[in-house]
């Protein structure tokens, strides 16, 4: 399913998610147990295209669910779950302590990453394919600290550098902000709503540079970054250069494996989470949660995702399910 696919999704689902509800309930029916009723997710644009394919798989077992699910950002996802407007919220960030104190229950459930992102027809993409991005570079980048791509790369070259960052509260720019020891309100740049919007920003702008989702920036057929767009790599030890073992960014099944096996740092990699609003009860949510840690992890690594190992999964499932 293709970027765009998911995008006009999401707005059919936005479209379609007011209205009431019918209370969800289990039935017995003539080929065994039913599950019938609504579930409604909202929050991180990280964890829509996963949670979308999540949403059709278990629908073909239970076709008496219906599944809604809405972008917003991470921010909107927690508010979302701790105020009951949704039965899940999607969070794409560690979740604070303050939050679990007013009712939220974290549900870890697939592991991605932020990635800086750079346009694929930028003049020094060489250069910066050479150097990369170390977490010195980017804190300094998102504080206006560089007005050139020479500046931020060492060189002559007084070619702009634009900086793109998130408007909405979002765990993408929390979780790349903490990479460097900042926070989303640090952040200093061109604000753009949602990890689409970042990504077509910087599809539409030579010198511009900003961070994605890997499911905003890989097309999941061909594996490859979306047209236009290009993966800046991090200088992960920061010695000013990109060794053969710190690049890994042509294909998202290179990346996925480096994130995998640690060369990728944490973060900006992290666990996603399913949110709600105390511990889940639910029949046909916790049928939902415990479809998603068992065999929706299946569907992670074709989706663009990095599925949990099954320690952590047992102890996630652990956490609400009835025993």
């Amino acid at each position: 399913m293709s970027k765009s696919h998911y995008l006009a999704l999401a707005v059919l689902l936005l479209m379609g998610c007011s209205g009431g509800r019918q209370k969800n309930r289990v039935v017995q029916g003539e080929s065994g147990t039913e599950l019938h009723g609504t579930i409604q997710l909202s929050g991180a644009f990280a964890l829509y295209p996963m949670a979308v394919r999540w949403a059709e798989e278990f629908k073909k077992m239970h076709p008496g669910v219906q599944i809604d699910i809405s972008g917003g950002g991470a921010g909107k996802g927690m508010t979302d779950a701790i105020s009951g407007v949704v039965d899940i919220g999607m969070v794409s960030r560690e979740v604070y302590p303050e939050e679990i104190n007013i009712g939220a229950f974290p549900i870890a459930t697939v592991k991605d990453a932020v990635v800086p992102t750079i346009n694929v027809e930028n003049p020094e993409i060489e250069l910066i394919r050479t150097v990369g991005l170390s977490r010195e570079q980017a804190k300094k980048l998102w504080d206006k600290q560089f007005n050139s791509w020479g500046e931020l790369l060492g060189s002559s070259s007084t070619t702009p550098i634009h900086v793109f960052t998130r408007s909405d509260a979002c765990g993408a720019a929390e979780t790349f902000a903490g990479w460097f020891d900042e926070r989303q309100e640090d952040l200093k740049a061109i604000a753009v709503f949602g990890d689409p919007g970042v990504a077509a920003a910087v599809q539409k702008d030579k010198v511009g540079i900003g961070y994605n989702n890997i499911a905003y920036v890989y097309d999941q057929n061909t594996k490859k970054p979306f047209e236009g767009l290009a993966v800046m790599p991090i200088d992960v030890n920061g010695d000013g250069s990109i060794s053969p073992d710190e690049y890994f960014y042509d294909t998202s099944t290179e990346l996925i494996a480096a994130i995998s096996d640690g060369r990728f740092p944490s973060p900006p990699a992290r666990d996603l989470y399913l949110v709600t609003k105390g511990k889940p009860e639910d029949p046909v949510v916790v049928a939902f949660l415990e479809y998603v840690l068992t065999d929706g992890q299946k569907f992670a690594e074709e989706t663009g995702y990095i599925g949990l190992p099954t320690e952590h999964l047992n102890d996630e499932l652990a956490k609400f399910k009835v025993q």
